[in-house]
C-alpha cells in the first residue's frame, strides 16, 4: 500500500505544482493532511495552534507558497 499511496501523492504533487521532487511531495503531503484535518475537525486544529503558536504562521507560509506554485503551474498550461 505504501507504494500505491506514494504514487498517488506523486501524481497529486505533479498536478498541483508541475514537479515531483521529494521536498515538494513532503510539502504537499503536509498541505493535504492539514487541509483535511482543518476541515473535518476545526477544534483540533485550534487546540494544536494553541499548543504550538508558531505553527499557524508556518502553515500560512506553506499554503501561500503552494498557492503561488499552483498558479504558476496553471499559467504555464
Amino acid at each position: 500500500m505504501d507504494e500505491k499511496l506514494d504514487a498517488l501523492l506523486e501524481k497529486y504533487t505533479e498536478l498541483m505544482v508541475g514537479d515531483t521532487t521529494e521536498e515538494l511531495k513532503q510539502k504537499l503531503e503536509v498541505y493535504a493532511l492539514y487541509s483535511h484535518i482543518a476541515k473535518s475537525m476545526p477544534p483540533l486544529v485550534k487546540h494544536w495552534h494553541e499548543l504550538y503558536p508558531d505553527t499557524k504562521e508556518e502553515m500560512k507560509r506553506l499554503f501561500h507558497e503552494i498557492k503561488q506554485m499552483n498558479e504558476a503551474h496553471r499559467n504555464k498550461e
